[in-house]
């Protein structure tokens, strides 16, 4: 049996993991102030409430839940309520092992076989590493279908909505939505900076450089990732708002140069790595 519950600690952090729901994180503490949206392991009941969870193989949306692959057409199954798109992946939905646990370290792994969610196998593995100044976390994804695999990977991670919240994030582009809630349009963008109540975002950006500076009246945060997108949302009625590392545009699957906008052409038996850090200070 796999525990379904893991505590790393390190100096004044604590991070709790969940493997069994979709390898996320149940929450991230410095001391008794929560850094992402945070519960304890043993009360959380799905990684959609998370404090994080692995967006695998896929970030955000696959537009109304269908797409041309390889000169076939793939239609994949409802997985968010109220949405007829498919969102943010698969490995979040499904139990992972616990390959390796330490007192500040552990791995986490999860065997993609194929089904109604996603049509290609694959592998995954999810490092934690926990240390005194924060948080580092890495996925591989390997391909294990016998053909070519569209893939894209990162991360979906909630920071509660603290008085004095602000967002500074070196962008160059904005993609904006369609009525249908889908990325169409890029159009430049000088950057991210401001008071978080003040913003009104659900876009994914490209040019990201330099580390996203999160910061409130208790902690400073520096966001910082391998990968070359991130998208923000800041909804105004909800209590939390996102800043997600990711390695593609959103629905880059259906656009006509997919490996233009960030989705890897993954070859049977290739591996994609990337990593997220969050340095953790008070303010």
């Amino acid at each position: 049996m796999y525990p379904s519950t893991v505590e790393l600690r390190a100096g004044a952090l604590r991070l709790a993991l969940r493997p069994d729901l979709g390898g996320a994180i149940a929450g991230l503490w410095h001391g008794a102030t929560a850094v992402l949206r945070s519960t304890e392991a043993a009360d959380l009941t799905a990684a959609s409430v998370s404090g994080c969870y692995p967006l695998v193989p896929y970030s955000n949306r696959v537009g109304q839940r269908r797409f041309q692959w390889q000169g076939q057409e793939y239609r994949i199954a409802a997985n968010f309520d109220g949405s007829p798109h498919a969102l943010h992946g698969v490995a979040r939905l499904r139990a992972w092992d616990v390959v390796s646990s330490s007192e500040a370290e552990s791995e986490l792994s999860y065997r993609h076989t194929p089904d109604a969610d996603w049509p290609f196998a694959f592998d995954v593995h999810q490092r934690f590493a926990l240390n005194d100044a924060g948080l580092t976390v890495s996925l591989a994804v390997t391909n294990r279908a016998d053909q070519l695999q569209p893939v894209g990977l990162g991360w979906h991670p909630y920071f509660p909505k603290r008085p004095g919240a602000r967002l500074a994030i070196n962008v160059a582009e904005r993609w904006d939505n369609d009525a249908n809630d889908l990325a169409t349009q890029v159009v430049s963008q000088a950057g991210i900076h401001g008071a978080v109540v003040d913003l009104d975002l659900d876009n994914c950006y490209a040019g990201w450089q330099g580390p996203a500076l999160i910061a409130d009246a208790q902690l400073a945060l520096r966001l910082s990732s391998s990968l070359p997108y991130v998208v923000v949302y800041t909804p105004s009625t909800k209590p939390f708002y996102c800043v997600e590392p990711v390695s593609h545009v959103s629905n880059a699957i259906q656009m006509a140069d997919p490996a233009a906008h960030g989705l890897r052409m993954l070859a049977p038996g290739a591996t994609l790595e990337a990593w997220m850090q969050l340095d953790i200070a008070t303010a």
